[in-house]
């Protein structure tokens, strides 16, 4: 048996640069699914890296409660002061809390592809908020002044949108601010955000209310005994997580419906492409029919002819598949791009083709192949032997 299907499958390979043409249907079309499904895929992935990028297990974020995002949320300075002297939090050098009040706002600016306006946040932060996020570093200019309409722009907001550059300046809410420095933080959300003073900001927007309060712990531990500092206090009505659960929440809408998107947009391309490798298949057995019978007549089962088939189809799929994946890795990781995050805002972040998004590809493609050389093959094994030797 074994010989058999060896012999065939040689047998059915050798002959396919004669049927180059429409082995090269299987092979495309497989390839155009995996490329598709695994770009969009790709799109979820590098949202999702992006926003957990932001977070860390030793730091929390505290919104008022019931609020699910920062635009969402308002809290009294009074309140941000407890937060910050709360148990838990770590102090620096100087006794102070590690810790920044926040004021969250939307700015409209041009995008650098088409000029049209987005939402961009601009955020203002508290004194202490390089310490509480270490991995934030100028790689341009200075830090901004307190006091004055001064702001530092993230990396990869300035890839995306105009007007960002060292020293221009933007207006918005009546006043002109000077962009004085350009820093990055490792990719993550707070790249596709404006920052300056906390109080310059309020001032600028003629409020008196923080959005949200960011804590660097004393460790990933003392999450529990400051959440109950928090929620046990009269005065306060705060919601308490950590940023690694406040942000996986950002991201898991998208996500979701981006990955959605990806395989129902997949599996109707595969099902396409499944009809044309069932297509392809029966024609490349019809104009194999004596050769089949012959083979049959001569003692070969018809198993070793099924498998052959489906060896044969299942090869063109994972070529495809190869292709496919090596074009969505090439045109597309590493790739930036934006979308409107949970805050009606833009965030910045990268495409990311992972091992994992191109193993999903290849198991598309050995369905489809699977699926699409299935039918053909059965037909051919069952072909009655007098039938087929008479055919041309």
């Amino acid at each position: 048996m074994i010989k058999q299907i060896l012999t065939v499958t040689a047998m059915n390979l050798r002959s396919l640069p004669q049927r180059a043409g429409t082995a090269w249907v299987i092979v495309i079309g497989i390839a155009v699914t995996v490329a598709v499904m695994v770009s969009v895929l790709a799109m979820a992935e590098g949202f999702t890296k992006t926003l957990k990028g932001t977070a860390r297990a030793d730091r929390a974020i505290v919104l008022r409660a019931g609020s699910e995002a920062e635009l969402a949320s308002t809290m009294s300075r009074e309140n941000t002061q407890t937060i910050m002297d709360a148990a838990g939090v770590r102090k620096d050098h100087a006794g102070r809390p590690i810790a920044s009040a926040e004021a969250v706002v939307i700015v409209a600016l041009p995008q650098r592809k088409d000029g049209v306006d987005a939402n961009v946040t601009l955020r203002g932060i508290g004194p202490n908020a390089q310490a509480l996020r270490p991995e934030m570093r100028l790689v341009a200019g200075r830090m901004f002044k307190p006091s004055v309409r001064e702001i530092i722009v993230g990396k990869s907001a300035l890839a995306q949108f105009k007007g960002l550059e060292l020293g221009s300046r933007i207006a918005f809410r009546d006043s002109e601010w000077t962009v004085v420095g350009i820093f990055e933080s490792g990719g993550d959300a707070h790249e596709s955000e404006l920052q300056g003073a906390a109080e310059t900001v309020l001032s600028a927007y003629r409020r008196n209310l923080f959005q949200s309060v960011s804590v660097m712990l004393d460790s990933p531990a003392a999450f529990d005994r400051f959440k109950a500092a928090l929620t046990t206090d009269p005065t306060l009505k705060v919601g308490v997580e950590r940023e690694n659960d406040y942000y996986a929440a950002q991201s898991r809408n998208l996500a979701r419906l981006l990955n959605l998107l990806a395989y129902f947009v997949g599996g109707i391309m595969a099902l396409g492409a499944c009809f044309g490798a069932v297509n392809t298949m029966y024609t490349a057995v019809s104009t194999r029919t004596r050769e089949i019978a012959t083979l049959r007549a001569i003692g070969f089962s018809g198993v070793p002819i099924v498998i052959s088939v489906l060896v044969e189809s299942l090869l063109l799929a994972l070529i495809g598949s190869a292709i496919g994946s090596v074009a969505a890795w090439i045109f597309f990781d590493g790739n930036t791009v934006n979308t409107l995050g949970s805050g009606f805002t833009q965030v910045v972040f990268h495409l990311t083709v992972t091992a994992s998004l191109l193993v999903s590809g290849v198991f598309l493609a050995c369905v489809v192949g699977m699926l699409g050389g299935l039918m053909p093959a059965v037909r051919a094994a069952r072909l009655p032997i007098a039938t087929a030797l008479r055919a041309n």
